[in-house]
């Protein structure tokens, strides 16, 4: 294939956002009294925007209060940012790598915006992205394609020159919708299992397997 730009999911793909996310959201739930969940029970919580998580952390009984705790976990997130997130091994060293291969490097994500450019900024403010785009009312989340065909028709490029690199079955099936081509990481959230009832083929258990997967590729200024 002739790649000349990869979409990155954020969460569970270039960043380790796992235990952040669930002291946020463990310290909304305990706000509310509701009972807590382990770490490991937010990797099925994440993966469809900061509304969803919440929704699916809430004693279902309780939902009267979604709002209010919707509102609460945006506000503790941003206190839990960046406390003990951080990249994957090799993920800088990968974003290097396609940077110096002409690569055009761009993220699509479901978590609120504001929240990813934050993430970013601090963790990746040296890499020259060619678009960066979150959560927001302009845009419909994944796993709808709008994201992605967007990032294509702003880059000027066909959607087949696109590799899309996620964690999530929403990933698979957005790259999938907007005819990119999907690639699992299974180092995230989700196993492999999932990636591949989603429909996808290829896959990456580090991140340095993404460069065996460019062919021809053509220098691109973003």
């Amino acid at each position: 294939m002739s790649v000349r730009a990869v979409i990155f999911d954020l969460d569970g793909t270039l960043l380790n956002t796992l235990e952040d996310l669930a002291d946020a959201g463990n310290a909304t739930l305990k706000a509310f009294g509701y009972p807590a969940h382990p770490v490991e029970s937010y990797k099925q919580f994440v993966g469809d925007g900061v509304a969803m998580l919440v929704q699916r952390a809430m004693p279902p009984e309780h939902m009267d209060a979604y709002p209010r705790v919707l509102a609460r976990m945006r506000e503790e997130y941003a206190k839990h940012l960046d406390r003990k997130t951080k990249p994957y091994p090799g993920i800088p060293q990968l974003l290097k790598a396609l940077s110096g291969r002409g690569i055009a490097l761009c993220v699509l994500s479901n978590k609120p915006e504001q929240f990813c450019k934050a993430n970013m900024t601090q963790f990746f403010g040296g890499v020259r992205w060619a678009a960066i785009v979150g959560e927001s009312a302009a845009i419909r989340r994944k796993p709808d394609p709008e994201g992605a065909l967007a990032i294509a028709k702003r880059l000027g490029m066909t959607p087949e020159e696109f590799l899309f690199v996620g964690d999530s079955p929403m990933d698979v099936k957005c790259g999938l919708d907007a005819g990119m081509t999907p690639v699992g990481v299974t180092w995230g959230f989700r196993g492999r299992d999932t990636l591949e009832e989603a429909g996808a083929k290829l896959f990456i258990d580090k991140p340095e397997e993404l460069m065996g997967l460019l062919v021809d590729c053509t220098p691109v200024t973003p």
